[in-house]
């Protein structure tokens, strides 16, 4: 005796699951899903039981479970349907965590490519060390400032830097770190004249590397440190971070800044 309900041709079934009559037949060979009923003229039909076993396979293809696998869940669902969605839970994670790494190694080449430091990854771990060269911020900041002729020209003498120059560069970088967190620890005012100095140095530093750095210019950079945490990783690695040191340096900027326009 046939169901009760409505019933389908393989044309219809395959418009609502928006599969091909194709995949339909090739679910039929395997064994996954047979139409329950067949019309007068011998056609097979398929009953709203078929189109609910349906949503089942399509479901568990989309998943990307092979057809083996899903014959197996169907067979007993109650008793093998949590196993083996566990497991592709834990495969699926799996896949995302490669795919996330892959996704980071291309946005980095990108990245290298945009910014300019042509240096592996082995030689920025060796001149770097701990300070977060962060690609991200490094690509974000020249969009942000791609008009500026200042970013230009920051950007182009980075490409032309050799590994000899990256080495002095972070040698004097670390040298100035020490200043400045020695300086902050002792307690020394923000708009003293020993911070301000250090502002200044560093300015100088970012003149002399990069860019031309007028004080307003200067600025903005500060203005980074202290709001973005890639800004200020570049500068001073985590693991040298203190509470309030970033603050502090924003406002020794400020405080030289405005002693250079007023001098």
């Amino acid at each position: 005796m046939a169901e009760q309900g409505a019933s389908f041709s393989v044309g219809q079934v395959a418009g609502f699951a928006g599969v091909t009559v194709r995949t339909l037949h090739y679910y039929d060979r395997e064994g996954l899903l047979s139409p329950s009923e067949r019309s007068a003229a011998g056609y097979r039909l398929y009953t709203d039981r078929d189109l609910a076993r349906l949503q089942q396979i399509l479901f568990y293809r989309e998943l990307g479970f092979p057809i083996e696998e899903i014959r197996s869940i169907l067979a007993d669902p109650r008793a093998t349907a949590l196993s083996h969605l566990k497991e592709r839970h834990r495969q699926l994670n799996e896949q995302i965590a490669t795919l996330q790494k892959l996704v980071e190694v291309a946005e980095q080449a990108i990245e290298v490519e945009r910014t300019g430091v042509r240096l592996s990854p082995e030689e920025r771990f060796d001149i770097f060390g701990e300070v977060r060269w962060d690609l991200s911020y490094a690509t974000d900041a020249q969009l942000k400032w791609a008009d500026s002729p200042r970013q230009r020209e920051s950007m182009e003498r980075a490409a032309r830097h050799s590994k000899a120059d990256w080495r002095q560069l972070m040698a004097e970088s670390t040298e100035w770190r020490r200043e400045l967190i020695v300086a902050f620890e002792d307690g020394q005012p923000a708009d003293g004249e020993r911070a301000m100095d250090l502002a200044e140095q560093h300015r100088a530093h970012v003149e002399r590397w990069f860019t031309p750095c007028p004080p307003e210019a200067h600025r903005l950079i500060a203005a980074d440190y202290l709001t973005d945490p890639r800004a200020f990783a570049m500068l001073v690695p985590p693991s040298e971070q203190l509470p309030g040191l970033a603050r502090f340096l924003h406002a020794a900027i400020e405080a030289n800044a405005r002693r250079t326009m007023e001098g």
